[in-house]
């Protein structure tokens, strides 16, 4: 069997960090670390420390960033394919697997490794082909994760009796399948759907992101270089996002990865998650459409923006649950649109709108933050290549989130992180906890 480099690496530097862990959590687990408020509580636990991620950590000031360096940082250091301008997704979970900047020798093994192990059973395949045509992407790609649970190897060794501290070794094998398949499973979805179920074999000699696009059917270079940047940008927004965190949750019960990952692309799957990007592009065209299907003035962006607000609506893309200023995700896709596609119309009005956007939306207390998040320009760059399918566009962010949720999954292994189970009350029980702290004023 061939010696797999990475994953010795990742038990030179896992397991080691996981006694150390146990050793701090020992020595300082009594000691207090914040507080929190019923408004929390009632408002989605919101900014509540409750788990540990080592992949990414946002910052609402800073936005994310992937083992401490930022997207502007990330985009320079990684390595790119010769050359391109944007890095290979096999860096990026290389930098969050390992907690190092990869060299291009070891983005090269991931990305050889993945093709390796790329082949998806034909029973997956066969089980696509039954369900309706009409049936969203996302729901197809759920089930397709789901039927390749049949090739798990650590629920296939956890049944015949795995000890705990080679939970991480089988978990590892099954991460590195998944993710290999995903593009392939997600390309199948892609040319079932839209393109007369006329499909395309994936070709070995390119890397992971353009042979997606290869599969997908756009062999346009820049089609190539813009899924490098999707592809590593949507990776991981630290835990505590809908995707990670149900990734996270549901694999806390010992789930395999396949199970993980479907519950966390079931909540990748909702409007206030992953969804947004496809609700955003609906909204510029029926902007678009509202004044007659031309490139709207500055005037006409502001007069939409206002009677959508005023209609009870969102603005799609705008606004995040923790971020407090633009996503750098945002400003690294309109820097391509920029050095790629200056003259696209719909990247046009996204530029406006981030101009117009936000001192409308200040004018409203409750809105905290008025900037535009990845979902706001990622549809655009999309429909300027041919991908104009917008119920696909969150199948793209699955495919790229995976990255990030199982380099995670595998850590929660290695490190042994227990069974998540938080504590509940009643609001009878927090109205009689908010009586007493009144007493007691």
């Amino acid at each position: 069997m061939k010696t797999d480099k990475l994953k010795e690496k990742f038990a030179k530097v896992a397991l080691p960090f996981a006694a150390e862990m146990k050793e701090f959590v020992k020595e300082n687990g009594s000691q207090v670390i914040g507080s929190y408020t019923i408004e929390q509580v009632y408002s989605g636990m919101k900014g509540m420390i409750g788990m540990v991620t080592e992949t990414s950590k946002l910052d609402p000031e800073e936005g994310i960033r992937f083992r401490g360096f930022s997207i502007p940082e990330l985009r320079e250091k990684l390595p790119k394919a010769q050359g391109d301008t944007e890095p290979l997704p096999e860096g990026i979970f290389y930098l969050m697997l390992i907690g190092e900047l990869p060299t291009d020798d070891d983005v090269h093994t991931v990305s050889n490794t993945w093709a390796r192990r790329s082949h998806v059973p034909k029973h997956v395949l066969d089980m696509l082909d039954t369900l309706p045509l009409t049936t969203h992407p996302m729901t197809q790609f759920t089930c397709a994760i789901m039927a390749l649970q049949t090739e798990s190897v650590f629920a296939a060794s956890y049944r015949k009796g795995l000890n705990k501290k080679d939970y991480w070794d089988a978990m590892y094998e099954d991460v590195m399948n998944l993710i290999a398949r995903l593009p392939r499973v997600a390309a199948y979805i892609y040319r079932r759907v839209y393109k007369d179920n006329i499909h395309i074999e994936p070709d070995a000699k390119l890397d992971w992101a353009a042979n997606f696009a290869h599969m997908l059917g756009f062999d346009d270079y820049n089609m190539k270089r813009l899924m490098r940047l999707y592809l590593t940008i949507h990776a991981d927004h630290e835990g505590g996002n809908v995707s990670a965190h149900a990734t996270h949750l549901v694999g806390s019960a010992l789930s395999d990865p396949y199970l993980s990952l479907a519950a966390g692309m079931n909540g990748l799957a909702g409007p206030l998650h992953g969804l947004a990007n496809q609700e955003m592009v609906r909204w510029i065209m029926d902007l678009r459409n509202y004044y007659d299907g031309g490139l709207p003035s500055r005037e006409q962006i502001k007069e939409y923006v206002i009677k959508t607000i005023g209609e009870g609506k969102v603005v799609p893309g705008y606004g995040h649950a923790v971020l407090r200023k633009t996503d750098p995700r945002f400003l690294a896709q309109m820097d391509f649109a920029k050095t790629y596609m200056p003259d696209d119309e719909n990247c046009k009005i996204v530029h406006m709108l981030y101009e117009e956007v936000p001192p409308i939306l200040e004018g409203f207390k409750k809105i905290k933050n008025p900037w535009p998040n990845v979902d706001a320009h990622s549809g655009a760059l999309l429909i300027h290549y041919g991908l104009v399918e917008y119920d696909f566009y969150t199948v793209l962010f699955g495919v790229s989130r995976s990255l990030g949720v199982l380099a995670s999954l595998l850590w929660d292994r290695a490190l042994g992180h227990p069974l998540e189970r938080p504590g509940s009350v009643t609001t009878g029980w927090m109205k009689a906890q908010a009586a007493k702290a009144h007493a007691n004023l």
